[in-house]
């Protein structure tokens, strides 16, 4: 499976906003591989063992996952307001994403030089 096929598989109502999280991670994290692993598609730099970014079409909501500590602790204000788990920022509402917040997570990401993820 691939992230096409993935999306293609994803509820008809939540494409448009999975298809723009996808364009916006290949976008922002160049450089980094596109990979199918756990199911989702996931965002691993080159010669690095784990990915630092995923997303997943859940049943009840759209996941982002953000596997960098140091990122998250750099946003920890920008994340407050959000439904977040320890890795997870959860969407139930795909008109309700933060498009502008994911952009600024993934260019920190990419900026980053590689570092340990979360497990």
């Amino acid at each position: 499976m691939d992230a096409v096929t993935y999306l293609a598989g994803a509820p008809e109502a939540r494409r448009p906003a999975l298809s723009r999280l996808r364009q916006l991670c290949l976008s922002e994290l160049t450089g980094f591989e596109e990979v199918i692993a756990y199911g989702m598609p996931v965002y691993v730099r080159p010669g690095e063992p784990a990915g630092e970014i995923a997303w997943a079409n859940q049943k009840q909501y759209i996941s982002f996952y953000l596997m960098r500590t140091d990122i998250r602790d750099a946003f920890a204000d920008r994340l407050a307001g959000h439904d977040m788990g320890k890795a997870c920022l959860r969407f139930r509402n795909p008109a309700e994403i933060d498009f502008d917040l994911l952009r600024d997570l993934l260019r920190a990401t990419a900026a980053a030089t590689p570092g340990p993820v979360c497990t």
